[in-house]
């Protein structure tokens, strides 16, 4: 999932300071949870908004997430700590007693199949039951499928309970693994003071291609090339092409001299805008996504987004790729675009669409009530699990 935005990681405090007993209060069920990573904006939105318990026909539940151990060198990654500790065999061997349920949702990426073997392994040896959500059928920060689907072939059989995000992922579970997936939305992703009407529309109208660092599923020239010359046709578009300034540093992961030179060459079109920055803060990411009038996902291949969801929340139009399940995620425009083809009249279509249209922001009110409902969802899934 493409929502490991930067700046957005929850505070982390350690283990250590946590109480490690099953705490009982009247009346109330309280469940542990150790989530991979706990610090990941989609999981802290798993919470209700004030920290109260959720109340079930079985009874009022209680759910409180481990926070994440922070490794040795204090690595982080946008989303989490890195690479996130739960997920190691050994880990779960010396803190099983901490925890009642574990409920995996990314961070995997560059964990072994085997490794992974060990860590269900030692799950199921102390009796710990495991809940796996689901966000990528397919990584966007692999080139190739075949490892994170080695993991999955793990994961998903071995899960008490599979959760995703959309029908269409659900409906790939089944086809794949048969297994019934249970299909929860995903939460806001803005902060609830960040939900406001959307302004008297600008004089500008500026369409975001983000290429970020350029990740394994971003092929973003194509589209960019498109959109720059669909520009002419409109009086007031401009193309805004932002990418991280890690691109053009030597040895980095995501060092790519080639595209981050064609990019900044675009900023002599006449209809283009080109931004180098490090990674936004959170602030500054609301700020760049409300300032869009929309937001085009040049994605070849993925299956939800949580940058989507924020565009959502802040009222900016979205032209999502074919690939995936953007479009039951949220209303969105849409373009085909895969890794087998690209239909560029599809998307100059999708950007008339979007010029046209005007969306309303969410309201933080219907926000509120849907992450109550989910909170919900996952304090009955836990009890499930634990019943079981």
């Amino acid at each position: 999932m493409d929502g490991r935005f930067s700046g957005q990681l929850g505070g982390a405090a350690t283990l250590e300071k946590m109480d490690t007993s099953r705490a009982t209060r009247v009346g109330t069920t309280s469940i542990r949870v150790a989530s991979v990573p706990q610090s990941h904006v989609y999981v802290r939105h798993l919470s209700p908004v004030n920290g109260s318990v959720s109340v079930l026909d079985t009874g009022a539940v209680s759910v409180t997430r481990l926070p994440d151990p922070v490794p040795a060198d204090g690595a982080k990654v946008p989303g989490g700590w890195w690479p996130p500790l739960m997920l190691d065999p050994r880990w779960i061997a010396e803190h099983h007693n901490e925890f009642d349920v574990f409920h995996l949702h990314f961070g995997f990426d560059a964990v072994e199949p085997s490794v992974m073997a060990d860590v269900l392994g030692e799950l199921d040896r102390h009796g710990k039951p495991l809940v796996y959500t689901l966000h990528d059928l397919r990584n966007p920060h692999h080139p190739e499928p075949g490892a994170h689907e080695e993991v999955l072939d793990l994961l998903v059989p071995a899960a008490d309970e599979v959760v995703t995000l959309t029908p269409g992922a659900a409906e790939q579970i089944s086809q794949r693994w048969d297994r019934s997936a249970t299909v929860l939305p995903h939460p806001h992703v803005v902060p609830p003071g960040r939900f406001a009407p959307r302004e008297t529309p600008a004089d500008e109208f500026v369409v975001g291609v983000h290429a970020k660092s350029v990740r394994a599923n971003m092929d973003p020239l194509p589209v960019i090339m498109t959109l720059l010359e669909a520009a002419s046709d409109y009086p007031d578009m401009t193309i805004q092409i932002n990418l991280h300034d890690e691109v053009f540093v030597p040895g980095n992961h995501w060092y790519n001299p080639d595209f981050g030179t064609t990019a900044l060459a675009l900023s002599r079109h006449p209809y283009a805008r080109v931004r180098v920055h490090d990674y936004f803060t959170d602030d500054q990411l609301w700020d760049y996504l409300r300032g869009l009038s929309v937001s085009v996902l040049p994605y070849r291949f993925g299956t939800h987004s949580g940058w989507l969801e924020a565009c959502h929340d802040l009222g900016t139009s979205v032209i999502a790729p074919s690939c995936g399940f953007y479009h039951e995620q949220q209303e969105c425009f849409t373009y085909d675009f895969t890794e087998d083809r690209f239909d560029p009249d599809s998307l100059v279509a999708a950007l008339a669409q979007a010029y046209s249209a005007r969306p309303a922001a969410a309201m933080w009110r219907d926000r509120r009530v849907q992450r109550l409902s989910i909170a919900e969802a996952h304090a009955g899934l836990y009890t499930r699990v634990l019943d079981a």
